[in-house]
């Protein structure tokens, strides 16, 4: 795993969005994992951008989102559909047909979750997977006591998680009490993880996620376990990690690093 520290959510979101944009030229036919929430906002702008300016190009790609709220049809305004149509997929040239999310209004939900987990392993799996983190310390909906080797199913949802996510909903009371969720082993056989994670009320949890012991209890410490890890943070994220000093080294040092320190 390693851990990118940018200035500011901005160069943060810059490099998140600069990484999928290369990962997409090298390999066109990408299998891309896609991530909600106000802090993704930012990078789907910039794809966009980079998609009308450089002619940055999806219409091969297909894209898997991890979540989907039960109860909402994927034309509701609060869905994550609508999440992505709005911020993202009507915005480029991503084929519809090839862009997918579990459908929270399925009558069976269970058999629905398992539907999704086929799909995926039917694509060839995911290349690239974009996180975010819940302050919870959750990926995708994976609440705590999420079994590490847990595949695509339905979660009940913490009440921090609601009330994060319920301002999301012009009425509150309308937030769903329960997700379609990829699972934690879902997630780690991905081929490529990139976790973006901004701002200070996030530096506890991600400190607990990267630096802590693996635990059921904060699903995202299980990306410690992945051998192709990034994770992109702001100054203030970052605040709350042991090994600031090293990663600010690692970034200014490793070859790999080195088109980016414009970013």
């Amino acid at each position: 795993m390693e851990v990118i520290i940018r200035p500011d959510a901005e160069s943060a979101a810059r490099l998140t969005a600069r990484l999928i944009a290369r990962a997409v030229r090298q390999k066109p036919d990408l299998v891309l994992g896609l991530a909600t929430g106000r802090t993704m906002e930012r990078v789907y702008a910039l794809l966009v951008d980079m998609h009308r300016a450089d002619g940055l190009d999806f219409s091969r790609c297909r894209t898997f989102n991890l979540d989907e709220y039960v109860g909402l049809s994927p034309d509701d305004p609060g869905s994550y559909h609508e999440y992505m149509r709005r911020h993202f997929f009507s915005k480029v040239n991503l084929d519809p047909a090839r862009a997918h999310l579990p459908d929270g209004s399925a009558p069976d939900p269970d058999a629905e979750s398992r539907r999704y987990e086929a799909s995926i392993r039917a694509a060839g799996g995911i290349d690239l997977q974009l996180l975010g983190l819940g302050r919870s310390g959750h990926i995708g909906f994976n609440e705590p006591l999420s079994a590490l080797q847990s595949r695509t199913r339905v979660k009940c949802l913490t009440e921090i998680t609601i009330r994060e996510n319920q301002t999301q909903f012009p009425d509150p009371s309308r937030m769903p009490r329960r997700a379609i969720t990829m699972g934690v082993g879902t997630i780690l056989e991905c081929r490529r993880l990139l976790m973006l994670v901004t701002g200070e009320a996030k530096a506890d949890v991600l400190a607990r996620a990267v630096e802590g012991p693996i635990t059921a209890m904060i699903s995202a410490s299980a990306i410690q376990l992945h051998p192709a890890c990034t994770v992109i943070v702001d100054e203030a994220a970052a605040s709350k990690l042991e090994g600031q000093n090293y990663y600010r080294w690692i970034f200014r040092t490793e070859p790999e690093w080195r088109e980016f320190q414009d970013v």
